[in-house]
């Protein structure tokens, strides 16, 4: 079998009919250019007798568009951005478009950097989930009118197309939840920083705990910087353990701070739930593994992912003007690490 390409000219001649009349009717054109069904059948089966195959770079020339999404995520080898990831993949390619993935491993240079390349390679749009300091970036992909949406992390001053877990409510439900199961001395591990998705998650634990008339020591709240994640977590845990007020349940803020907690807590020997209680944001199969399954947040992840595309494919096509900005829910899935606490019994 020949590898040369096949072209609308070579269709054209074993057709007998002019290139342009064959560029109609492979694009669909049949009936603005008046051509009988006879014609427009035999050209058809002749394309596909050569296996003719589109120029997509021609096609993208003429239209302006690639039909290619930049999707930039904060870190590739967190579980639940990965599944975000195949999600879009899946959602895009059901709508038409090409995924380019890049991880910015949430480090601000690196997403500009990612940015860049892909608005180079003239990606149609993005998905961005933002690193820290990268609200700029975002301020400037608006001023420059280039059409993005932000998934799971948005920045509330910035009015842009976002669609996000209600980190608040969770936090709030994670914290409730290990009150009305008989915890008092709740301690919570999240991030340093200033990232509005993790402020709001901060938030939610301290309201749940005033709300539920715990009275928060100020200790129980430990903030570790992502570039030193398990000595911070480490320290954070002894320093909770070691106060006048120990901890007896512990909420991580993430995935990656729970794994690392996780280990720490074995080396100290602590059996959860009985010495203490654990709740963490994000699923991941490990928490199933675990000798006593972790109580987790379940991030709606498939429809974070289908939404965020439905919401780019829209403004793309220009069916989205005001606007979009989404949160949803999500569930808290109780497991043994934070059943019921025991009360002594004299």
């Amino acid at each position: 079998m020949s590898k040369t390409k096949v072209s609308i000219k070579d269709i054209a001649q074993r057709a007998g009919v002019s290139t342009a009349l064959v560029s109609y009717v492979l694009n669909g054109k049949e009936k603005e250019s008046r051509v009988g069904q006879e014609i427009a059948t035999k050209v058809r089966q002749i394309a596909a007798d050569l296996n003719y195959q589109p120029s997509h770079l021609a096609k993208s020339l003429r239209s302006g568009k690639t039909h290619t999404i930049g999707l930039v995520i904060a870190d590739i080898s967190n579980p639940f951005f990965a599944n975000i990831a195949r999600v879009v993949e899946d959602e895009a390619k059901r709508n038409g478009y090409t995924v380019i993935i890049g991880s910015s491993d949430e480090n601000a240079s690196k997403s500009q950097d990612l940015l860049d390349v892909l608005i180079n390679r003239q990606v149609d749009g993005f998905i961005i989930v933002s690193s820290e300091d990268s609200e700029e970036q975002i301020r400037c992909l608006n001023d420059k009118h280039i059409p993005f949406v932000l998934l799971d992390r948005y920045f509330p001053d910035i009015p842009s197309d976002f669609v996000s877990t209600d980190h608040y409510k969770a936090s709030y439900d994670a914290g409730t939840h290990l009150v009305r199961n008989r915890y008092k001395h709740i301690g919570m591990i999240a991030y340093d920083s200033q990232l509005f998705h993790m402020q709001e998650r901060i938030r939610g634990y301290q309201d749940a705990l005033r709300d539920n008339h715990v009275q928060a020591h100020e200790h129980w709240l430990k903030r570790v910087k992502i570039s030193a994640i398990d000595t911070g977590v480490k320290a954070a845990i002894d320093s909770m353990l070691a106060i006048d007020q120990p901890i007896d349940a512990l909420l991580f803020a993430t995935y990656s701070l729970a794994v690392s907690g996780l280990k720490h807590i074995n080396k100290l020997g602590i059996k959860v739930p009985d010495d203490l209680a654990i709740v963490s944001f994000g699923q991941a199969e490990v928490f199933e593994l675990y000798y006593c399954p972790i109580t987790y947040l379940k991030q709606p992840i498939v429809l974070l992912g289908q939404t965020a595309v439905e919401l780019l494919v829209k403004k793309l096509t220009h069916k989205l003007t005001e606007p979009a900005q989404i949160l949803m829910k999500a569930e808290l899935i109780e497991r043994a690490s934070s059943k019921t606490k025991k009360t002594l019994t004299i």
